[in-house]
């Protein structure tokens, strides 16, 4: 009995570590995290199945009670509850699909929870993915590395797993040291904010001058990326505004906004250039519970932000094909796969993290983003404001 909960222990504590190491914001660490499912595999009871899962979910989100005590401006407790509540889809699934068996039982169980996590209504919750270090073991492999990964991921779960994680460490060895980070599209720049809270609260006449005078300063011919929400509120004058002040400049602008109707709102980014201004992307997947709130039309209510689960997987600007990513979605496996299915010139990623001050959310979503863009080989754009 000893010897089974230093075992268990062992695991769990393994576990954990995979899960903090691996989500910590540096794009290279990425790969540690397919140390989860052998050590999930080796679980002699559910019940330890159980904790190891829960082990390295609660480390990967472990900014997350943090950040929902920014945002709300509250003390951590509300955030501890949202993360327990958020880390029940992924505990569940592999408590549910863990079975002691030998064979193929487990890797085919393994599969069918990596796929449960990775696609809606599950992969809505589907962070800290492991599939996700494909980028890393594969760069430049496209649908060819994220099938290696899985299957090196699977693998792991059986008895040959000494050999398929020996290889995995020699193409991360390899991978790491020849990494290039990923390139900027010509013609592109990201621009990074920190103007805090403020943006896109504050969408008065002088922040959007304030902004202005930030895209005025990049030559003609230039397509500059704000972050998500940084135009406030979409409305017909503040495009008016933006039309007339950069005519004449040459340059196209992607900014995030929010487009406000009787039923609620959609996240956007919007383009704008002297030619004329629209909604270019509406996002596909809020953050749950923050923004995304399904249960309001359950009871009559009315508000949140619309989910476009599957639509506009990529968008066109100029002659350029691009996969907007706005924030959460960063996190997410499905969005980036759909879009990747249409072949985009270009990944764009934007988000709005001053709430996660204290945290490395916004360096996850980096290292997320970068990663997605090495396996597929596209250049990726990003803008945050912190």
């Amino acid at each position: 009995m000893r010897r089974e909960l230093f075992r268990s222990g062992a695991l769990i504590a393994l576990s954990t570590s995979a899960g903090w190491i691996s989500w910590s914001g540096d794009v290279l660490l990425l790969p540690v995290a397919g140390a989860f499912p052998m050590l999930w595999s080796l679980a002699r009871k559910r019940l330890h199945a159980t904790a190891i899962s829960a082990a390295y979910f609660l480390a990967a989100s472990r900014g997350l009670p943090q950040g929902v005590a920014n945002f709300y401006g509250q003390d951590i407790w509300p955030g501890l509850l949202l993360w327990l509540v958020a880390s029940s889809a992924f505990i569940t699934v592999h408590s549910v699909l863990w079975a002691d068996h030998e064979g193929w039982q487990k890797p085919l169980r393994y599969l069918a929870a990596c796929v449960a996590m990775a696609v809606p209504p599950l992969g809505i919750l589907g962070w800290a993915h492991p599939i996700t270090a494909a980028g890393v073991l594969f760069p430049g492999w496209g649908w060819w590395g994220l099938g290696a990964m899985a299957a090196g991921l699977i693998v792991t779960t059986t008895r040959y797993r000494p050999a398929a994680a020996l290889a995995m460490a020699g193409f991360w060895l390899w991978s790491a040291a020849e990494w290039t980070p990923p390139i900027l599209p010509a013609s592109w720049i990201g621009v990074d904010l920190e103007m805090g809270a403020s943006l896109g609260r504050e969408d008065g006449l002088e922040r959007q001058q304030k902004l202005i005078d930030i895209v005025r300063l990049h030559p003609p011919g230039t397509t500059i990326v704000l972050p998500e929400s940084a135009l406030g509120f979409w409305t017909p004058t503040a495009g008016s505004v933006w039309q007339r002040s950069i005519a004449g400049t040459g340059v196209t602008v992607i900014a995030g906004a929010a487009a406000i109707d009787g039923q609620g709102y959609d996240n956007v980014l919007v383009k704008l250039s002297a030619d004329g201004t629209n909604i270019l992307y509406r996002e596909r997947m809020p953050v749950p519970g923050s923004m995304w709130q399904p249960w309001r039309a359950w009871i009559g209510d009315q508000g949140g932000a619309r989910a476009h689960f599957f639509a506009n997987p990529v968008v066109d600007v100029g002659n350029q094909t691009v996969a907007p990513l706005i924030c959460y979605e960063q996190l997410l496996v499905w969005p980036i796969l759909q879009s990747a299915l249409h072949r985009p010139g270009a990944i764009v990623a934007v988000g709005n993290g001053w709430w996660t001050a204290g945290t490395s959310i916004i360096n996850i979503q980096r290292a997320s983003s970068e990663a997605w863009a090495r396996l597929f080989d596209l250049p990726l754009v990003i803008s945050f404001n912190s």
